[in-house]
């Protein structure tokens, strides 16, 4: 049985496992279906009792959700160098800038939904700038701690590289790479690779 991952073309988490599935190599042990999480006739909630994409079928018939969980799942599939890394330094590390990533995908997702989702005399303002200024604070840690984004390929700088092509997206009018120019060489570096380039959203 082949596994089957639940998805929507413009969801960065979904984004972060498709280049999760590249990198390891298991592109062809994967059955994509697309989801609109937002229909309220979607039988995604029988799978996925959050509502939300990603959500992946094993092969087994287990039904796995959250971005962390599949792609940890994932990474025990295969018998390349892992993206979670077994040497407790390197893992905290990976895990770090992965919940940093996952963080700034977070915010940047609520600051979206909030000005493109939600009708324009319910908006809230101060929840936007809130969100904005979260990411602009991850971003000058990033720039910080640049050395983090080297090394061996680990979950963290794919979750990072999803997170900064989200912000391009969905946000552009940030303008990031002109004020974290650190930053954007190495996104543009790393947004180079086969597994990003074949995963570029679009609406």
């Amino acid at each position: 049985m082949t596994m089957i991952l639940r998805y929507s073309p413009t969801s960065p988490y979904v984004r972060k496992i498709s280049v999760a599935i590249s990198e390891l190599g298991l592109s062809g042990q994967i059955e994509h279906i697309a989801t609109d999480p937002w229909n309220p006739e979607t039988d995604l909630t029988a799978q996925n009792p959050l509502g939300k994409v990603p959500a992946l079928i094993t092969d087994s018939g287990e039904v796995l959700f959250d971005s962390h969980v599949i792609c940890e799942y994932l990474d025990g599939l295969h018998r390349g160098p892992r993206l979670f890394p077994p040497e407790r330094t390197a893992r905290i590390q990976a895990l770090q800038l992965e919940a940093l990533g996952d963080g700034v995908l977070d915010a940047a997702v609520l600051a979206f939904i909030e000005t493109h989702r939600r009708p324009e005399a319910h908006r809230w303002a101060v929840w936007v700038s809130r969100q904005r200024a979260a990411i602009d604070r991850s971003l000058a840690w990033l720039t910080e701690h640049i050395d983090l984004l080297g090394g061996q390929l680990h979950m963290g700088h794919l979750t990072v590289g999803c997170a900064l092509g989200y912000l391009d997206f969905r946000l552009a009018d940030l303008n990031w790479p002109e004020r974290y120019p650190d930053l954007a060489d190495w996104c543009r570096e790393f947004s180079a690779r086969e597994s990003m380039r074949e995963t570029i959203p679009s609406d």
